[in-house]
């Protein structure tokens, strides 16, 4: 008798248990449990219109305009939306440097003025170099740092450059933000992050030294102080062509009345070198501190570093502490460098010397790949056309905790005592509103909010003065949608999410962006002095940033507006390094690098909102 064929064996979810064979094709009248869903070939998945809503990538440029030295650097920054946590924030994914320029020394007119005409020539070549239009820069920054950004025209010429060098290039200057973009830059806060330990960053540039305090990462603090290689520059007969303030204060403190055209010999300059490697190292160890080295801080000193894995040295001083760099420039640079160098190998700063990172290029780096933010895709923006771009916009983060039950009374007398705090006047100027959005997106919690925003905003709605809300979470299209359509509120409306802000911060909004539906912030500061003539020692040398207010301190940026007080155990005024606009008899619009005038042009024409 035949054998009976064996009955075929059931197909079922069991055999795509490990991940396989999920697209293979069921036979006609195969007994299985399941279905397959089957895709046309879409081509790439770069090509994907849902993978390229949560990819975005931008083309950053920094131009950091220094002390000593003057360079332009042009990145790529990848950027992913975080769709896996169910969040609309983008982080960055990679970040590639396209082109550095090479380092020029920064251009001076005199003591007093930067040499734009010189200094544009330095910009347009890094353009050219790169074969970069202004319409390929997508995002980046113009940074002053040190010595530069006291000249008198320092202001103009970052805004001049900012405004031609791309769709939306900042200006920006201060000290904190230096200091915390070459913390970045330099690789000190990814060293920090694979250490999970904490590091100080000390970047010595040609006017000043940042410290930058990292940990896991973050930056937890910054300072700054009047120490750097080209406070004093001679020629080639020794004889003082250049001396800053902070240069002939060095000198003083070391025995010597120098002016410029003295002719000084080099062991005298080794002597003024050992006097600023030990008042740095003070500066640093030091609690309290002698006068002498207290007031040579431009910010408040770090208070407490804390444990301390290790320290890495930047900027152009860095190289000489790595010994990376042997030239003499006719500066205090190598000399500066050197005589740090031997104070680290007799363990004055008892923490290790880590390996270096970048050193010259670091603020530029930090400027060009680490200064941008970009928002969650549930944005609310009721006219893009009239809300972005916008610059300049301060930040009040109100002292109120969104907690399970949110009363919108609070929120507002929150928002009224913060502008109180920071002498605005609600209703007279435009401000961005952070908030620390925590718990549940309910509807009730999202509408307490919007309740307390439109009742601390009388004199804002009244004028039709735009409303500006940063969240760092996802509930801006709630939020907006409230605002407009339940509260009736008139003026036009932009709230964002997935970003986080601080008070003292400014921000600059970019126009949106397609498909991602997304807006580029770049957080900043913007703190220039007045005066760059200031003689160390005397009652006012001390111009340094002291922060106040009832709340909380945030040690990155600069604070926002412009105060002068007497400090009662000093008696001299202290600085707050708040923005300020500067007034000038004269004209600043030659400053324009000639491959960037075309940009500018058309940017005034559209009045930067096409």
């Amino acid at each position: 008798m035949a054998e009976d064929k064996a009955a075929p064996k059931r197909h079922s979810l069991d055999d795509h248990l490990y991940g396989q064979g999920f697209d293979h094709v069921h036979e006609e009248g195969e007994d299985a449990d399941h279905d397959h869903d089957h895709f046309e070939d879409a081509g790439p998945l770069e090509e994907n219109p849902l993978w390229i809503a949560d990819h975005v990538t931008l083309k950053s440029v920094g131009i950091d305009i220094g002390s000593s030295g003057t360079q332009v650097i042009f990145s790529e920054l990848k950027l992913r939306r975080l769709g896996e946590d169910l969040s609309s924030r983008y982080v960055v994914t990679s970040r590639e440097t396209l082109h550095q320029s090479p380092v020029a020394l920064t251009p001076y007119a005199d003591e007093e003025r930067i040499d734009e005409v010189r200094l544009g020539e330095i910009i347009d070549g890094a353009y050219n170099d790169a074969r970069v239009h202004p319409d390929d820069i997508d995002t980046g920054v113009v940074i002053l740092t040190g010595e530069a950004l006291r000249r008198e025209n320092a202001h103009a010429i970052a805004g001049v450059l900012a405004e031609a060098g791309g769709e939306f290039v900042c200006a920006t200057a201060g000290h904190h933000m230096e200091a915390m973009l070459a913390a970045y830059g330099s690789g000190a806060a990814r060293v920090s992050h694979d250490l999970r330990r904490r590091v100080l960053n000390i970047d010595i540039g040609g006017g000043t030294t940042k410290l930058g305090l990292v940990e896991n990462g973050r930056v937890l603090a910054t300072a700054a102080v009047h120490i750097g290689g080209r406070l004093l520059v001679v020629d080639a007969h020794q004889r003082i062509t250049r001396l800053d303030p902070a240069g002939a204060y060095h000198a003083a403190q070391a025995g010597f009345d120098w002016k410029r055209g003295d002719v000084v010999t080099s062991a005298d300059m080794d002597r003024v070198a050992e006097w600023m490697a030990d008042a740095l190292i003070t500066a640093i160890r030091a609690r309290p501190m002698p006068h002498a080295v207290e007031q040579l801080y431009l910010t408040e000193p770090i208070a407490d570093f804390g444990e301390v894995a290790g320290v890495m040295f930047s900027g152009g001083v860095g190289e000489y502490v790595y010994e990376r760099e042997t030239r003499d420039f006719f500066d205090m640079g190598r000399r500066l460098g050197t005589a740090i160098r031997r104070r680290l190998a007799a363990q004055a700063l008892l923490w290790p010397l880590l390996p270096p990172g970048e050193c010259i290029r670091a603020t530029a780096l930090g400027a060009s790949e680490y200064s941008v933010q970009l928002s969650g895709n549930t944005v609310y923006i009721s006219d893009p056309a009239t809300l972005l771009p916008r610059k300049n916009l301060q930040v009040l983060l109100p002292t109120v905790h969104l907690g399970t039950v949110i009363d919108p009374q609070e929120v507002a007398q929150a928002i009224r005592n913060h502008f109180r705090a920071f002498d605005l006047v609600e209703g007279e100027t435009e401000v961005a509103l952070a908030f620390r959005w925590q718990g549940t997106p309910s509807y009730g919690r999202v509408s307490a909010l919007a309740h307390g925003v439109r009742a601390a905003l009388p004199g804002t709605i009244a004028a039709g003065r735009p409303i500006f809300v940063v969240l760092d979470g996802d509930v801006a299209q709630t939020l907006g949608n409230i605002l407009r359509e339940e509260l009736a509120v008139a003026s036009e409306i932009l709230v964002i999410d997935g970003v986080t802000l601080w008070d003292f911060d400014y921000v600059d909004l970019g126009r949106i962006r397609m498909p991602s539906f997304t807006v580029p912030v770049t957080v900043k500061s913007l703190v220039f002095s007045e005066d760059p003539r200031v003689v160390p020692g005397q009652s006012d040398y001390r111009a340094h940033a002291h922060r106040h207010g009832p709340h909380g301190h945030h040690d990155h940026h600069g604070p926002s507006h412009h105060h002068h007080h007497q400090h009662a155990d000093h008696g001299h005024p202290h600085e707050h390094g708040h923005a300020h606009e500067h007034e000038h008899p004269h004209e600043h619009g030659h400053a324009l690098p000639a491959a960037l005038r075309g940009a500018a042009r058309s940017n005034r024409s559209t009045g930067g909102n096409s």
